[in-house]
């Protein structure tokens, strides 16, 4: 429909309008013999009624009003040409063109293709909400001012859109794996979807190193899912998780892959993510992780992707290597910066610190303005737990180190990153 009409807006109301439609009479009537096609001959009515009523010119009604069947015949010839059967894989490529700025391009299909919401998305790229919406808008106003034509890649035309479609699957594994706000601090459906469509690309993309790196990251995190909640749905720390409940079997497999990317000879940020996940993955024990390898690989991520939120994980690990007060020094110049002002993990790695350096009063501090910020109601419970345990002077257990919500974290290319 975007492609039809070249408006964002009109294409979504327009599908909408055939969903809720489908919704009507599908139950009275029975389903059709083919769904898709009713569902677009339904949305091409409604979008040529109010083109009509706009008053738009015939040529575009003549678009507008083409057969039902020519659209299938194209849309069959678009899915050879791409060399891709999935049909949510083959629209995220669509949705990430080229003419567009690589975050619009990620916004608009986590807006349209993955079904997350505004906030979501905005919280995703550590903007406001009001921000995210004016660059929802002003995409959607520069695909119909340019006439930007959609449609699905060939097959040649699909490793310029490569970046921004694994940026897309990180970021709904991103929100899965750590959901943005809420109850549930995990969403399992959105990562088994992001780990899906992420096998998919490593197939289509075989010789794609950061393909197979992003899979890998994914995986080696996912593998944990069933130690970071305790039956109480509290969450648990990567130093408190009960190893034995990890998923030996997909760290494996996730080894492998990233072994497999490594040999292709062209390192990127997803594999040296993945490098950082496997590291914990393979420490039998909290107090047996190799965090001075770590905090390598997060210097050299951060020459790669020098952001914030790559920053304030450095800090983290530089703080288990070389000890607190230097990851607290790092910290300090992140908030110095106000690059992460309103993160909530910032105060958090601070008020840990300061916790393990003995410095009560203002690792309280440090929680208490963490806990105004947190998301999840998961997340606050920990906080709260924190600061009471700090606020009574709990002695830190010196043989584990740990920095509790932040060690371990999906590390991500300057958005959220949560244990």
């Amino acid at each position: 429909m975007i492609h039809v009409t070249g408006d964002w807006d009109l294409a979504e109301e327009c599908a909408q309008d055939a969903f809720t439609k489908a919704l009507e009479r599908w139950p009275r009537d029975g389903i059709p013999t083919s769904p898709a096609a009713w569902l677009k001959t339904t949305a091409r009515n409604r979008a040529l009624d109010q083109l009509r009523r706009a008053a738009v010119g015939a040529a575009k009604l003549r678009e507008v009003a083409m057969p039902v069947l020519a659209d299938e015949s194209n849309e069959d010839n678009d899915r050879g040409e791409s060399g891709i059967a999935d049909d949510r894989l083959r629209l995220m490529f669509t949705c990430c063109h080229p003419a567009l700025p690589i975050d619009a391009r990620v916004a608009l299909t986590l807006r349209t293709l993955a079904g997350l919401t505004t906030a979501e998305i905005a919280r995703a790229f550590l903007v406001p909400d009001e921000t995210m919406a004016k660059r929802l808008v002003r995409a959607k106003h520069k695909i119909r001012d340019a006439a930007i034509p959609y449609r699905v890649p060939p097959a040649h035309q699909l490793p310029e859109r490569t970046v921004a479609v694994l940026a897309v699957l990180y970021a709904l594994f991103n929100e899965g794996y750590s959901a943005s706000a809420g109850a549930d601090l995990v969403r399992q459906g959105l990562c088994a979807e992001a780990i899906r469509l992420a096998r998919l690309l490593a197939e289509l993309m075989p010789d794609e190193p950061e393909a197979l790196g992003l899979l890998a990251l994914m995986i080696l995190h996912h593998a944990r899912s069933a130690a970071r909640i305790d039956t109480a749905g509290d969450l648990m720390t990567l130093e408190d998780q009960d190893r034995a409940l990890w998923n030996t079997t997909a760290i494996g497999e996730a080894c492998t892959i990233l072994e497999a990317a490594v040999r292709l000879g062209r390192p990127g940020p997803y594999q040296v993510m993945a490098a950082i996940a496997a590291c914990h993955a393979s420490a039998p024990t909290p107090a047996a992780t190799d965090w001075a390898e770590i905090a390598v690989l997060y210097e050299r991520l951060s020459q790669m992707v020098p952001t914030p939120v790559v920053a304030l994980n450095r800090a983290v690990a530089v703080a288990m290597a070389d000890g607190p007060a230097a990851g607290l020094r790092l910290v300090e110049q992140l908030e110095q910066s106000n690059a992460l002002c309103g993160y909530y993990l910032l105060p958090a790695t601070r008020a840990d610190l300061l916790r393990r350096l003995g410095r009560s009063g203002q690792a309280a501090a440090a929680y208490r303005r963490a806990l105004q910020l947190a998301p999840t109601d998961a997340e606050r419970r920990y906080l709260t737990r924190r600061l009471a345990e700090t606020s009574a002077k709990v002695p830190v257990d010196k043989r584990v180190p740990g920095l509790g919500l932040v060690a371990g974290t999906v590390a991500g290319s300057g958005r959220k990153a949560r244990d």
